[in-house]
């Protein structure tokens, strides 16, 4: 197995790597809708917010070596099935032509206040 990090400002107080690989795939973590650049807190609405957890997809699929065409399923989870279209049109805008096989689970409050997180299995191109 390999872990899979990502330069941030923020503090990573849970038992957790942002991604690993192992057996050629890889595992990202659930991602918040947080400001690793910048470390600024979750802020903003459904759309913004899914954008940010998506951008923080992206920040651990590059460090992996890996596109958003490598992903292969993700799971988003919401507070409020209310959020369902515009998460949905927001992941849309990201993914573009490709279509990962997909979840989104309406679930409870998330940490830190977040509307959304969202974790993706990925394909690791061959060295």
């Amino acid at each position: 197995m390999k872990p899979i990090t990502i330069e941030s400002r923020l503090t990573n107080r849970g038992h957790y790597v942002p991604g690993m690989i192992s057996g050629g795939t890889l595992y990202i973590s659930g991602q918040l809708p947080v400001h690793h650049e910048t470390g600024e807190p979750v802020s903003g609405d459904i759309v913004r917010q899914t954008e940010d957890a998506l951008h923080n997809v992206e920040l651990v699929l590059t460090a992996a070596g890996c596109t958003k065409e490598s992903v292969v399923m993700c799971r988003l989870y919401i507070p409020d099935v209310a959020y369902w279209d515009e998460v949905n049109e927001t992941y849309a805008r990201f993914f573009g032509n490709h279509r990962p096989a997909r979840v989104i689970v309406p679930s409870r409050e998330l940490h830190g206040g977040a509307l959304v997180e969202i974790e993706a299995v990925a394909e690791v191109p061959a060295p």
